[in-house]
């Protein structure tokens, strides 16, 4: 064979390989199942008029079927697939939180000790504040600035070479909102912080250790920082509907100063394959992943469902852990139901879009019986 065409015969076997694996993947889910998601997704759309959507489905703790409905680029008519890379926002930290339980089974990382013995640049604060606190949102530490003209934390369309240090320039020298431990205060900066605990405890940058030990191990292979400025295949178009109804362009922006908190892309398949990893103990022990998911108790007595990076509800008798995000041009929604092994993502390219909604619909579809009565 002539040398210049075996880089073509590889790519061609390769490519072959990736859909001979995804038509498997359709096939292992019941056709009726996958009538009904489809339908739940068309009425949805429909009822929202999100331009785009994808939706992967996990059973039995494999990856059993993936799609894209509708336009990933409204203007160009581009079909969104179940490829589309989209802005993960608050996703985000379930996985940073994930590559920092991998520190702490390791022996690198201990979630009590201060969070200055792994990020020194972080000032002295009230009270002691530790990495176990700031996953949780227990710290005090503040989330956006609501002046969003005086300080567009929000809206940022900066780019920042450095994500860790820029991002803890902009919160690290204000007050708490409460002593730590004593209240929820929901805070995407505090995953900047993390982050850097991260760096410290690694010696590693945040993004190359979640690449290496974070996506590499669970197959998420187009998993990758929002970066705006860079060519970024697969990546949708960012859409906002407006109170008229129109669909526009988002607002722009830069997420570069929020990586570990809201800055990464990724797929539905990308993330089903992120569910698989959890639940086949491929990324963190069995005893890790539930001291990961168990919730904290803030000191005020209030109610708390929100585990270390990780959001956690039991409904209808089936116990979820997973998250949700919203950024401008996009609503994300990730649910695992453990005892079950089941799980479904739903990643969509328009901001304020209720998809956890969806995501519980076809969640209960995934699990209901499909077995008939003769």
């Amino acid at each position: 064979m002539p040398r210049q065409l075996r880089p073509l015969l590889l790519f061609v076997v390769c490519v072959f390989a990736i859909l001979s694996s995804l038509a498997d993947a359709q096939q292992r889910l019941p056709a009726e199942k996958r009538t009904q998601i489809e339908a739940a997704v068309s009425k949805f759309m429909s009822t929202t008029h999100v331009p785009g959507l994808s939706v992967a489905v996990v059973e039995n703790a494999e990856l059993e079927w993936a799609s894209g409905f509708g336009f990933a680029d409204l203007e160009n008519h581009v079909p969104a697939t179940e490829f589309t890379l989209y802005r993960l926002a608050s996703i985000s930290k379930s996985l940073s939180a994930t590559g920092a339980m991998k520190l702490v089974e390791k022996g690198n990382l201990e979630l009590d000790d201060p969070v200055q013995k792994y990020c020194p640049v972080f000032p002295q604060k009230s009270g002691a504040i530790t990495t176990r606190l700031v996953m949780g949102h227990l710290a005090g530490i503040r989330h956006y600035k609501s002046d969003s003209q005086n300080d567009p934390e929000v809206g940022n369309t900066k780019h920042f070479d450095d994500p860790i240090q820029a991002g803890l320039d902009f919160f690290k020298n204000d007050p708490l909102l409460s002593e730590p431990g004593k209240q929820f205060h929901y805070s995407t900066q505090g995953y900047t912080l993390v982050g850097c605990v991260m760096q410290g405890a690694s010696g590693a940058k945040y993004t190359e250790y979640m690449r290496q030990n974070v996506f590499i191990p669970a197959g998420m292979e187009h998993t990758l920082v929002d970066d705006r400025f860079a060519i970024i295949p697969y990546r949708t178009r960012f859409y906002h509907k407006t109170e008229s109804g129109t669909v526009e362009n988002a607002d722009f922006l830069d997420s570069s100063y929020k990586i570990p908190g809201g800055g990464w892309l990724s797929s539905a398949e990308d993330m089903a394959r992120f569910e698989v990893a959890m639940l086949s103990d491929k990324l963190l022990k069995p005893e890790t992943r539930s001291l990961m998911w168990t919730p904290l108790k803030p000191s005020d007595g209030q109610p708390n469902g929100y585990a270390l990076g990780w959001g956690t509800l039991s409904e209808d008798g089936i116990r979820y852990v997973g998250h949700d995000g919203g950024q401008q041009g996009t609503s994300t929604n990730f649910y695992i139901a453990p005892e079950q092994r089941a799980g479904v993502v739903v990643l969509a390219n328009m901001d304020d879009v209720p998809v956890n909604d969806l995501s519980k619909q076809i969640l209960k579809i995934v699990l209901q019986s499909t077995e008939k009565k003769h």
